[in-house]
């Protein structure tokens, strides 16, 4: 099984540009995931769809999806607005005022979880939400389940976009995720970069945006003294491939810009191929 993940679109961040630069940068990966062989199964978007949680930006973003050759599931982030969200896909589903709900999809279940919280930044995760969370893990305990959401609970390094085991919403997801040895990986967003980290055991990745990404920069930040570090950067726009082997799921990161090819695979490589092939048990 494959799954494709796109994250931090921020279409509308220039809201009055018909060839907005977001917009370019999502046509180009999308083109790219719909020219994979094989296809995914399914495309997650992960959060900050958009940048000013306007209607406008969502329809906008609605449009590019149209024709897209798999399904599409999405979660929210904090530049996100659930009600604005809601009038433009309301095939996706609210429990209780937030966007949760189960994608199965054969072997795995994806369980999208919304840690947005209007005003913060970083993410958030209530009661509310953590009850529905266990009531879908106490529901199966055996079926591969990934976690998707917008923000990591884990400390990246970058200090701007930390988020610190201490936040209440970390805690609380943490004690949903004890024990679940269902539970895989956590996919999130939020980040504008590729990072992994092994999370109370759990194995929790971002990915890149299609929008511009962070810097890399782990020096200690001064809130009342700016000192010029570069905080955004305008490297290519990038998705995930998580790829579910049976056993573990393995994320493949890569960008939607055109690349050199150095080898490909013909005649001369061809013996090269089947040694490699060779060496394997069969199966």
């Amino acid at each position: 099984m494959l799954i494709a993940q796109i994250t931090d679109i921020h279409l509308g961040f220039e809201p009055d540009s018909p060839g907005e630069f977001n917009r370019q940068r999502l046509d180009r990966t999308l083109d790219r995931l719909a020219s994979l062989d094989p296809l995914p199964s399914l495309l997650l978007l992960t959060g900050d769809l958009i940048d000013r949680g306007d209607v406008d930006s969502y329809r906008r973003l609605r449009e590019a999806l149209e024709g897209f050759p798999v399904p599409w599931h999405m979660a929210l982030g904090n530049h996100d607005d659930r009600a604005n969200f809601a009038e433009v896909f309301p095939e996706h589903t609210f429990t209780e005022g937030f966007l949760q709900y189960e994608i199965t999809s054969n072997p795995m279940r994806l369980l999208v979880l919304d840690t947005l919280e209007v005003g913060r930044h970083g993410g958030g995760f209530c009661n509310t939400r953590a009850a529905w969370l266990n009531a879908r893990l106490d529901e199966d305990a055996d079926t591969p389940t990934i976690i998707v959401q917008h923000h990591p609970p884990f400390e990246c390094g970058i200090p701007w976009m930390n988020t610190v085991p201490e936040e209440p919403w970390v805690q609380r997801l943490a004690a949903c995720l004890a024990g679940r040895d269902n539970v895989h990986t956590m996919v999130c967003g939020h980040i504008h970069r590729a990072s992994a980290s092994a999370w109370n055991g759990l194995e929790v990745v971002t990915t890149p945006s299609t929008a511009p990404q962070v810097a890399l920069e782990f020096a200690a930040i001064d809130t009342d003294a700016p000192d010029q570090r570069p905080l955004i950067v305008a490297d290519p726009p990038a998705y995930a491939l998580h790829f579910w082997n049976g056993r573990e799921l393995v994320t493949h990161w890569d960008t939607a810009e055109h690349r050199t090819v150095l080898a490909r695979y013909d005649a001369n490589l061809q013996p090269m191929i089947a040694h490699m092939f060779g060496e394997r048990p069969p199966r």
